[in-house]
């Protein structure tokens, strides 16, 4: 009887002994007091800084809504890091989109807001060009960037019909030809017939509206929410200063319901399929607005978390109500539609690239 208790003794301790060890080596399903996160790592952004390099000085609209956009999206990315910006303006951009493209570490904690026609450099083939559009991860645009070409009012073209039949075409200010006041005339000529005489040459817009109004040039082409954002033009329109003949959107804007689209222009004077092609090309960039990309090599999941949060940082309230206050017009794009746009207008046939090229001036 005692031989078979101590047999069963031992037992029950070999029991206990094993139960232990199972209980050891299991992991604890809850940390301290219960909680669930215990021993969870942290958001990959937490405690990190992400830097929105901006391809122009401060002031204008581009670093206007980074500095938005570093405001309000930090708190939709998990780990709530810190945005700051900062500004590589030069050579039209490129030289903030070439140092995001290849010096930027992938690591989702770089990414640049250039010039919206920065993909037409890359298409006529520019030397100082060390990108590919297409391979950028695009993340998101806050805004379209539609254009207008105003005229002062005492000017004797008050249609784009006057400008095809002037004998003395109309003097247009422009800053250099990758500028919009540049590039949209020339459209204008190479799908209406329209004929502009271009003076490059100004520091920036501010200087050809002063010499609008100096009547040193008579007409520009610029952003509409610009032109809808500030001064000279909210006087100007109280005044009667300028007017408007014609503007880029497929749809007319609310603000210039007056004032047709190169669209409905090109139906009527019935430009060449060619030259539609050409326009779509270059007003693709109207599509593409102030957008964001981070650096090729960037890891799907870092971009996922970019997406979604600059997504839901533009419907954020108070990031709307701080571009209400401001006067931008936030209409925003997902970066999986850029991506795809940026592939479209890159991959265009030969005979489209040239005509890119003349219109350009390369």
């Amino acid at each position: 009887m005692k031989k078979h208790l101590f047999v069963g003794s031992r037992a029950l301790i070999l029991i206990l002994v094993l139960a232990s060890f199972s209980l050891v080596s299991l992991p604890a399903p809850f940390g301290p007091a219960g909680d669930p996160a215990y021993a969870q790592p942290a958001p990959y952004y937490e405690g990190k800084t992400i830097r929105i390099i901006v391809g122009f000085t401060p002031g204008g609209f581009f670093d206007l809504w980074a500095r938005l956009i570093a405001r309000h999206m930090p708190k939709h990315v998990p780990g709530n890091p810190t945005m700051i910006v900062q500004n590589m303006p030069g050579g039209g951009s490129v030289i903030a989109a070439n140092y995001v493209y290849n010096v930027a570490k992938p690591d989702g904690l770089a990414v640049v807001m250039p010039i919206n026609t920065l993909y037409l450099d890359q298409l006529v083939g520019r030397a100082q060009v060390k990108f590919d559009a297409r391979k950028f991860q695009w993340i998101g645009a806050p805004d379209k960037w539609y254009n207008l070409l105003y005229m002062r009012a005492d000017a004797p073209y008050r249609s784009i019909a006057d400008v095809i039949s002037a004998k003395e075409p109309p003097k247009c200010g422009a800053t250099g030809t990758a500028s919009t006041a540049y590039i949209t005339p020339k459209l204008l000529e190479e799908t209406l017939g329209a004929k502009f005489d271009i003076v490059l040459g100004y520091q920036g817009g501010r200087e050809i509206d002063l010499g609008v109004e100096r009547g040193e040039v008579i007409c520009r082409a610029q952003d509409i929410q610009s032109h809808f954002g500030r001064e000279p033009f909210d006087t100007w329109h109280k005044t009667g200063f300028e007017r408007h003949l014609v503007q880029d959107p497929k749809t007319r804007d609310p603000r210039l319901p007056d004032t047709p689209t190169i669209w409905e222009l090109m139906d009527q004077y019935k430009t060449p399929a060619v030259s539609r092609r050409l326009a779509e090309v270059i007003l693709a960039s109207s599509e593409i607005g102030r957008a964001m990309m981070a650096p090729p090599g960037t890891p799907s999941d870092k971009v996922k978390i970019l997406r979604e949060a600059y997504a839901k940082a533009l419907k954020d309230p108070e990031l709307l109500a701080e571009a209400k206050k401001g006067r931008m017009d936030a209409d925003p794009s997902p970066g999986e539609d850029l991506q795809e746009l940026a592939k479209k207008v890159i991959e265009q046939p030969p005979e489209v690239i040239e005509r890119v090229k003349k219109l350009l001036g390369n």
